[in-house]
C-alpha cells in the first residue's frame, strides 16, 4: 500500500483547507460547539478533495499538482525505476485512480468515526451523499462540455454553459455543500440553510472564477501548476467566453490554432494572455467575481447565524477570492 499512500499523503500535506473550513464554520454558525470531533469530521472533506484531484489529474493529463509531480506521473516513475514490465503511463494512471478510490473510502470512514453524535452525522449524511453524487455529475459535465464546440454560439450562451460547469464541478462541493453539511449536522433552521446555500453558490462561483484567472496568469511558485496551464488544456471558461467576444477574425484564427495546444509556443502563450487583457476579458471576469462576492455578503444579512460564525464566513469571502494560489 505504500505506493498508493505516498502520493496521497504528499497531496494532503498542502492545500488551502477551504472545504474543511466551510464545514467547520457552517457547524459553528448554526450554533454548534467547537470540538476535536468536529475538526475530524471536517477533515473528511479534505480527503474527498484529494480523491477528486487524483482523478482530475488523470482526466486532464496534468503533470504537476501543488508544485509536485501529479500522482500518476509519480507512480509512472516508480514503474521505470523498478524496471517493471508494461507501460509506465498506464501503471501510473491505474495507481492514481486506485489512490483516489482509497480516499473516497476514507472520506466516509473519517466522517462516520469522527465522534460527532450519531444523530448529527445522520442529518449531515444526506447532504454529504448529495455532494458526492453531484460532483461526479459535474466532472462528467466538464468532460462533455470539452468534447463539444462553442462555434456559432452567442457569448451569453457560452458564459451560461461555462457557469453551469462551475456550479456543479466546483461551487457546490467547494463551498455550498461543505457549509450545508456542517450546518445540517448542527441542526440549522431552514431559513439559515437557504441563506448558507445562497452564500455558498455565489462565493463558490467567485472562487472558481479566480481560479480560472490564476490558471492563465498565476505564478507557478504560488499556484503549484505550470504557467498558463488552462490555455494548454483548452479550458472553456467564462474568461475565454469574454475573450472570444472581443477578437477580430484574424485573431480568432490564431486563437483556434494556439488554444488547447499542449505544445503551445511561449510566443503564442504570451499572445493569448495579452489578448485576455486587451479584449477586456480579465476586467469583465473581475467584475463578476466582485458581484458574486457581494452577493455572498448579502446572503448573510438575515441568515440567523451566530455572530462568531457570521464573522468567520465574511472573512472567508476575502480568503476565497483575493488569493494568488
Amino acid at each position: 500500500m505504500a505506493d498508493l499512500l505516498d502520493p496521497v499523503f504528499a497531496l494532503l500535506s498542502g492545500g488551502k483547507r477551504l472545504r474543511a473550513g466551510f464545514f467547520y464554520w457552517g457547524y459553528r454558525a448554526a450554533g454548534g460547539a467547537d470540538s476535536d470531533a468536529l475538526v475530524r469530521a471536517a477533515t473528511s472533506l479534505e480527503v474527498f478533495q484529494a480523491a477528486a484531484l487524483l482523478h482530475d489529474d488523470v482526466m486532464d493529463d496534468s503533470d504537476v499538482r501543488r508544485g509536485m509531480p501529479a500522482a500518476h506521473r509519480r507512480l509512472a516513475e516508480v514503474h521505470r525505476e523498478r524496471g517493471l514490465s508494461g507501460d509506465p503511463e498506464r501503471y501510473g494512471e491505474a495507481g492514481a485512480i486506485l489512490a483516489g478510490d482509497l480516499c473516497l473510502n476514507w472520506t466516509d470512514e473519517i466522517y462516520s468515526t469522527s465522534g460527532l453524535p450519531a444523530e448529527e452525522l445522520a442529518r449531515g449524511r444526506r447532504v454529504l451523499d448529495t455532494m458526492r453524487t453531484q460532483l461526479m455529475g459535474g466532472q462528467y459535465l466538464d468532460v462533455a462540455e470539452a468534447a463539444q464546440t462553442w462555434d456559432g454560439l452567442p457569448t451569453a450562451d457560452r458564459i451560461a454553459r461555462a457557469r453551469k460547469v462551475i456550479r456543479y464541478k466546483s461551487a457546490k462541493y467547494t463551498i455550498e455543500h461543505p457549509l450545508l453539511i456542517g450546518a445540517t449536522c448542527a441542526g440549522a433552521s431552514e431559513p439559515a440553510l437557504a441563506a448558507l446555500s445562497d452564500y455558498g453558490l455565489a462565493l463558490g462561483e467567485a472562487f472558481q472564477l479566480r481560479d480560472d484567472l490564476l490558471g492563465v496568469f498565476g505564478d507557478p511558485d504560488e499556484t503549484g501548476k505550470p504557467a498558463g496551464d488552462d490555455l494548454r488544456e483548452g479550458k472553456r471558461t467564462v474568461l475565454i467566453a469574454y475573450l472570444l467576444e472581443g477578437l477580430s477574425p484574424a485573431d480568432a484564427t490564431r486563437f483556434r490554432d494556439a488554444f488547447g495546444d499542449p505544445d503551445i509556443s511561449p510566443e503564442d502563450l504570451t499572445w493569448l494572455r495579452e489578448q485576455c487583457v486587451r479584449s477586456g476579458a480579465v476586467d469583465q471576469t473581475e467584475k463578476l467575481i466582485t458581484a458574486q462576492a457581494d452577493a455572498a455578503r448579502r446572503a448573510l444579512d438575515h441568515a440567523g447565524l451566530t455572530d462568531t460564525g457570521r464573522a468567520a464566513l465574511l472573512e472567508l469571502i476575502g480568503l476565497a477570492t483575493a488569493r494568488s494560489s
